[in-house]
């Protein structure tokens, strides 16, 4: 797959990996949300060693449930200016690579038998960002984490 380059991210994922840059769309004012609410949703990059379904959530929701022992989910989500400076993502930064002992089945989203996940709050250039990876195995972590490491060090936030 070519280097992708959108929403000031950047990847180059490596032969045989599934990657996209993308922002959601804005939600319509509702009757909870006041109409004069300025919303600008926030760049996600995901990630895989496997095809990405077209429909997924933010943490991988749609994705994660489907792949196999030897898969490798990674999303980076960008949160808002608001968050930039608070006590979750103050004092951390690019919090890559990885290692084994960063995934624990306590960490997913949702439990899923035998996957793991990561995730790491961080700010980098005055941006709050959440690294949030899925593996297959968590008997497998130590290699695939090997194949994690390669693609976050070809993500460039620019």
């Amino acid at each position: 797959m070519a280097r992708l380059d959108a929403h000031r991210l950047v990847v180059d994922p490596p032969t045989g990996w599934d990657a996209e840059i993308y922002r959601r769309a804005p939600e319509a004012p509702g009757p909870l949300a006041p109409s004069s609410v300025d919303e600008t949703p926030m760049p996600i990059l995901h990630a895989a060693n496997f095809a990405l379904p077209a429909e997924r959530g933010d943490y991988g929701g749609g994705a994660v449930e489907t792949m196999g022992a030897g898969g490798v989910f990674v999303s980076l989500l960008e949160h808002g200016p608001e968050d930039v400076g608070t006590a979750l993502f103050r004092g951390r930064g690019i919090p890559w690579p990885l290692t084994a002992a960063d995934f624990s089945p306590e960490t997913m989203q949702r439990t899923i038998a035998g996957k793991a996940g990561c995730q790491k709050f961080f700010e980098f250039q005055g941006r709050a960002f959440c690294l949030y990876v899925v593996v297959g195995s968590f008997r497998s972590r130590a290699l695939l984490v090997r194949e994690i490491n390669k693609v976050l060090a070809t993500i460039e936030i620019v």
